[in-house]
């Protein structure tokens, strides 16, 4: 949703903020290490993700027993309040209101650490910052995964992640990565439109043109909206649309 790729010009750049490729879950404990090591951005405590690296005890003493109580009074577990956060936080992502969607992510972290969506949220937030290191995006992203390994939006998170950073070094394992993450993608959620325009770059880089047809067209009958057009005309000066709809 929020880490859909922008157009081929900008990818690059935006997803090397990111950070270093991502592992799976074998690695998933080492986001919360990186997490502890990474300086978090300057400003307020309330307004840097997790609280600037603060244990979960903590940020709870810094929500206040007060907030808490009032949490537990309004809703019927800690866990739906915290769904409900973030997806306050997501709304408010989308009206642009940067601050405001922080203050919800990080409290649905409090709520409940094992929710993926605030370590999402937060990331896309966090990459947005020009003073954010590309090691803190990328332990939220983990983090992420620690909790929800086959969380499909995550997957392609990390597959975009690996996938941009291909963009950079032109190392193959970096495309292969990226393939791993969107095959785990597709596999948790077949209809993931994202995750086929993604599977679509990498068959791309790959030079099997025929492929990144048939994904383009299976993310297009999921969703219109997945289609990257600078992609397309990208795709077809190396092969014409065999279908011959896109011109």
């Amino acid at each position: 949703m929020f880490f859909r790729l922008p157009p081929r010009v900008q990818r690059g750049a935006f997803l090397f903020l990111l950070g270093a490729a991502l592992a799976l879950p074998a690695h998933a404990q080492k986001g919360k290490k990186d997490n502890k090591n990474t300086p978090p951005p300057s400003g307020p405590q309330r307004l840097q993700p997790l609280y600037g690296g603060l244990t979960a005890a903590q940020a709870q003493q810094a929500v206040g027993a007060n907030v808490l109580a009032d949490v537990d009074r309004s809703f019927a577990s800690r866990p739906e309040a915290s769904k409900f956060f973030s997806n306050k936080g997501f709304e408010y992502l989308q009206e642009n209101q940067p601050d405001t969607a922080i203050v919800r992510f990080n409290l649905a972290w409090v709520l409940d650490p094992q929710n993926p969506d605030p370590y999402r949220g937060l990331a896309v937030l966090l990459s947005r910052r020009p003073d954010a290191s590309p090691e803190a995006v990328q332990a939220l992203v983990l983090q992420g995964l620690a909790v929800a390994p086959t969380n499909p939006l995550l997957l392609v998170d990390a597959a975009n992640t690996a996938l941009g950073r291909y963009e950079l070094s032109k190392k193959k394992k970096e495309l292969q990565q990226a393939n791993d993450y969107v095959q785990r993608a597709l596999l948790a959620d077949s209809t993931s439109a994202s995750a086929w325009q993604t599977q679509a770059h990498i068959h791309y880089y790959q030079e099997n043109y025929a492929e990144a047809w048939k994904d383009v067209r299976k993310g297009q009958s999921l969703s219109l909206a997945s289609l990257d057009f600078q992609f397309l005309t990208e795709l077809m000066a190396k092969m014409p649309d065999p279908e011959g709809k896109f011109k």
